[in-house]
């Protein structure tokens, strides 16, 4: 088969899942040069709902096919050895396609309604702390798994530095693990979002976590510094973010740290500057940087106009995060990445 000529996304394998077979053979068609790297940039929000329906992350789903070139079938086989096959989740995946209404309205059954003055926080803000949104042991759970795949000790500091493959910086490349997938799937997370949203037509993605250790005279804070994980092409459209923080945190522990409010005045902050200036070459740290201190089971979602990032750790203790995010099949991307 000549991989330019793509599949279309009705084609279905042996899962049973539309546009799988699509989207292995545009990353196929990449991999071989046939097309270029920001082809079918409309499919992306296909693409990242499809492995948010099975389970898979997108950094380990574009690595192994890159690496590997796969055939379809050993690629639906790796989807099914690390993926989470849920024929609800292919169902209403495949959905999708055949232009079948779903529910988009938050209603007032959540199972943890905002408050007033968490709504007014968040208009004033653009983030919000929500605490307990799960118990501790769950968090402890994700540690545990998280120290077995790095090979450390918590209570040894001279085995939090030591290299290793699946730490990239502070990034850890855990995926898949039933303890990360119970963090996920928290009824208190999904509400938060439903709400902030206000519809319940949601997909929650399969990110990894991190582990971010004190500095020490050889080891200096590697990042993210601030930044955006979003186009500032104006205007810049509605979308979240979040992290839950496995262990309590304090705020020179390389907390997490966002610039509040600035989701308000980020559009009038980017017709100040300069004609051809770069806005994430600027002092991004003098628009005012706050760090969010919370402890172990307790989850921050923000704004994604906020710029924010991880902070140097100061402190004595490591700080270990789990990223997770829910966002709906037709959220809005920009091609031009400004």
């Amino acid at each position: 088969m000549k991989y330019a000529e793509l599949f279309p996304s009705s084609v279905k394998g042996q899962l049973g899942v539309m546009h799988l077979k699509r989207y292995w053979s545009k990353i196929i068609a990449k991999r071989n040069g046939q097309i270029s790297h920001d082809a079918y940039h409309e499919e992306w929000n296909t693409d990242i709902t499809l492995l948010n329906a099975l389970g898979i992350g997108l950094e380990p789903a574009l690595k192994f096919v890159f690496e590997e070139g796969p055939s379809f079938a050993t690629f639906e086989q790796w989807v099914a050895d690390h993926g989470r096959i849920s024929p609800g989740a292919i169902s209403g995946f495949n959905d999708l396609f055949a232009n079948v209404p779903s529910s988009a309205e938050s209603g007032s059954d959540t199972l943890y309604p905002l408050s007033a003055d968490e709504w007014s926080s968040w208009k004033e803000n653009g983030y919000l702390i929500i605490k307990n949104a799960v118990p501790a042991e769950n968090c402890l759970a994700v540690v545990e798994a998280m120290t077995d795949l790095l090979d450390i000790d918590l209570n040894d500091p001279a085995t939090w530095y030591k290299p290793t493959p699946v730490q990239h910086g502070i990034w850890v490349s855990l995926y898949q693990h039933p303890a990360l997938q119970k963090n996920r799937d928290a009824p208190k997370i999904r509400a938060v979002y439903e709400q902030l949203w206000g519809r319940k037509d949601l997909w929650v993605n399969t990110d990894r976590v991190s582990f971010n250790p004190p500095e020490t005279t050889t080891y200096r804070f590697q990042g993210p510094h601030l930044h955006w994980d979003v186009s500032l092409e104006p205007p810049i459209p509605f979308g979240l973010q979040g992290l839950l923080y496995l262990s309590d945190t304090a705020a020179n522990q390389g907390a997490f740290t966002l610039v509040p409010g600035f989701h308000n005045r980020v559009e009038e902050w980017l017709n100040r500057l300069a004609p051809g200036a770069d806005p994430r070459k600027e002092d991004l740290y003098a628009l005012g940087p706050q760090p969010v201190a919370a402890n172990a089971g307790d989850f921050i979602v923000w704004h994604h106009a906020l710029p924010h990032g991880s902070s140097p750790n100061t402190s004595r203790l490591p700080r270990m995060v789990q990223y997770i995010n829910y966002l709906p099949a037709d959220f809005e991307t920009r091609a031009k990445w400004t």
